[in-house]
């Protein structure tokens, strides 16, 4: 039996740099579990101690050494989320270089660009089919002489390159007992360069200290208690700065262990099996549960909605009653909720293994009804804020003071303030150093006083921060009116119809959309509506057309005339971070996918005139 009492939260001060971090909890906690992950080879999932990986990190460590590498060299890791990650990661770390984390599905083009800007020397992948689609995009003059394979290379392709190939098998040689190289214990250092993800142009390596992360992660622990026996289940990639500081470090400072989840494909498995109490994920997920819900709610008898309707009134007034703002009669508390709760909402709850005591969104906004909907299952949502370039995170509800229509109050040390144009502006030591060569971006981005101008729109309420929407994404039309399209976007996108949606209309005289439907809800609205939904012409049939119009027109009720979608396109496109339309956290990349559908969107206003 583990004693988890011995397994304190280390500190910032006390951990000094993240390769110091790891080294406290593995004698802080060596036999506590750190890391489970599947073997596909031995078909079971298979479990690390802290102490365990410590040595394993310490073998890496060794071999990496032997590269001939200088402290600020550049590293990259284009692999999944997996053991291996971390221990390259911390080995890196360890010897002063400086981690750059790749998206496994990012586009050739840019994996190219981003090795190539931010000067990487070496890169860790897994295999050779990984390596090949970039090989081509990746220039001469780049710095790139080593690609470590998690796999054996195609040693006659790898022959006619410049770049040496090898595989980790034969790398990491058998060390024996030779004293591990003295590691890095500037607290200050840069440790990682993350890319952000280029929504609106080509990404910018922000420069993030040991400071900056690790100052952000015991934030997060003084207000968010993790304990020794909570277990993460991770599938946001750890490239990106949210999983990497909230289900990476964080949890290796509270002495939690983490999870690999498989793929996206078998998370639903994954989490049934291992069953986590911490869930984190980006709005995304939690609005396909909501949508596969709604959808399969649908299909059931009037009895059986009317009951989950009166799940949800009584989920939300017990939710409502715990947080203080109102009063929950007896009838409620101690028999109607918990009734429906056993025979209704821990049906729901089951599908997310059954013992999750508490859900993180962050990345981007989360509709307030989606919140309310989970919470009213008895699901602990919260939903945080926070950008790459602050480490991420800036602010978070807590389970205690949880007001699904805002992203809470900042984090202890963590200042923000509202400026012009109702900017919200964050100083705090997450703040990052700046980005990677690019001084008057940085200049741009913190200002003379050390504020960090976020870009995004906000209202400061009590200490509680209520986002409005991004600057650069406001729509002005033709008309002068101004609206955030990303409000009326998590609208529709939780309609069962909608798999992606995309508000236009900047100089235009009134709003439309692109309109990406999801294939069984489409082929049930043709057939409906007597069309073939196969046929590409279907996309346009008038009635089709005016029967999704009068569906945006019912869910965005609420909203102002001019706020109102008049047209729309139905695409049958995918809309993937594969082909270059969404981020690696599934947003969308509005300028590409713009540009894509120029045609599309001339095409929406063209001999239109503003319907009444």
């Amino acid at each position: 039996m583990i004693d988890f009492t011995t397994t304190a939260n280390i500190t910032a001060a006390e951990a000094l740099t993240l390769p110091g971090l790891l080294e406290l909890r593995a004698k802080r906690s060596p036999d506590a579990p750190a890391y489970h992950q599947y073997q596909s080879d031995q078909n079971r999932w298979q479990t690390w101690t802290w102490g365990e990986i410590g040595r394993e990190v310490g073998r890496w460590q060794r071999a990496l050494a032997r590269e001939g590498l200088d402290p600020g060299d550049r590293v990259a890791i284009l692999l999944a989320n997996a053991v291996e990650w971390v221990c390259f990661e911390q080995a890196a770390l360890a010897l002063g270089l400086v981690v750059v984390p790749l998206y496994p599905w990012d586009s050739p083009e840019n994996l190219a660009y981003l090795l190539t800007d931010s000067g990487t020397r070496l890169l860790f992948t897994g295999s050779w089919e990984q390596w090949h689609p970039l090989a081509a995009h990746v220039p001469s003059s780049a710095q790139l002489h080593r690609v470590l394979l998690l796999t054996k290379p195609d040693q006659g392709a790898a022959a006619t390159s410049d770049i040496t190939f090898t595989a980790i098998s034969s790398w990491l040689v058998d060390t024996g007992a030779q004293p591990l190289p003295r590691p890095t214990r500037d607290p200050d250092a840069l440790a990682t360069l993350v890319y952000t993800s280029g929504t609106t142009g080509p990404p910018k390596g922000v420069m993030l200290s040991h400071t900056n992360i690790l100052a952000n992660a015991e934030a997060i622990l003084k207000v968010i208690n993790c304990t020794p026996g909570d277990i993460l289940l991770s599938f946001l990639p750890l490239s990106h700065a949210f999983e990497r500081t909230v289900g990476y470090y964080t949890p290796m400072m509270a002495g939690c262990s983490v999870a690999y989840s498989r793929s996206m494909e078998q998370l639903a498995e994954d989490l049934r099996t291992v069953r986590p109490t911490i869930l984190i994920s980006v709005p995304r997920i939690y609005e396909k549960v909501y949508a596969q819900v709604r959808r399969q709610l649908d299909t059931r008898p009037f009895l059986v909605q009317r009951l989950f309707a009166l799940t949800l009134w009584a989920g939300w007034r017990h939710f409502e009653a715990i947080q203080g703002r109102a009063h929950s009669s007896l009838a409620i508390e101690k028999l109607l909720h918990p009734l429906l709760h056993h025979l209704v909402a821990r049906k729901i709850l089951d599908r997310l293994g059954g013992r999750i005591r508490l859900a993180v969104s962050g990345g981007a906004p989360l509709l307030e009804s989606v919140s309310r909907f989970f919470l009213s299952l008895g699901l602990p949502l919260i939903q945080g804020y926070g950008l790459t370039e602050a480490s991420p995170v800036v602010s978070t509800n807590m389970p205690g003071c949880n007001l699904p229509a805002s992203v809470g109050r900042p984090l202890p040390g963590v200042d923000c303030r509202i400026g012009a144009d109702s900017e919200l502006l964050v100083k705090g030591p997450g703040v990052m150093l700046g980005y990677w060569n690019q001084p008057e971006r940085t200049r741009e981005a913190i200002d003379a006083e050390g504020w960090l101008h976020t870009g995004d729109q906000a209202a400061m309420e009590t200490g509680i921060i209520h986002l409005r929407g991004r600057l650069k994404e406001i729509i002005v039309t033709s008309t002068g009116e101004k609206v955030a399209p990303v409000d009326l976007e998590l609208l529709i996108v939780t309609d069962p119809l909608v798999d992606h949606v995309m508000v236009v209309g900047e100089a235009r005289p009134y709003l439309a959309a692109l309109l990406v439907p999801r294939q069984e809800a489409w082929e049930a609205l043709a057939r409906k509506n007597g069309v073939d939904p196969d046929a590409p012409s279907s996309l346009q049939a008038q009635d089709i057309q005016e029967t999704v119009l009068l569906r945006l027109k019912g869910i965005l009720h609420a909203f102002p005339a001019h706020a109102q979608i008049r047209a729309v396109a139905l695409l049958r496109d995918e809309w993937s971070i594969a082909n270059g339309l969404l981020t690696p956290t599934l947003k969308l990349k509005r300028a590409v996918i713009e540009e894509r559908y120029r045609e599309v969107i001339d095409g929406l206003y063209r001999g239109h005139d503003l319907p009444a």
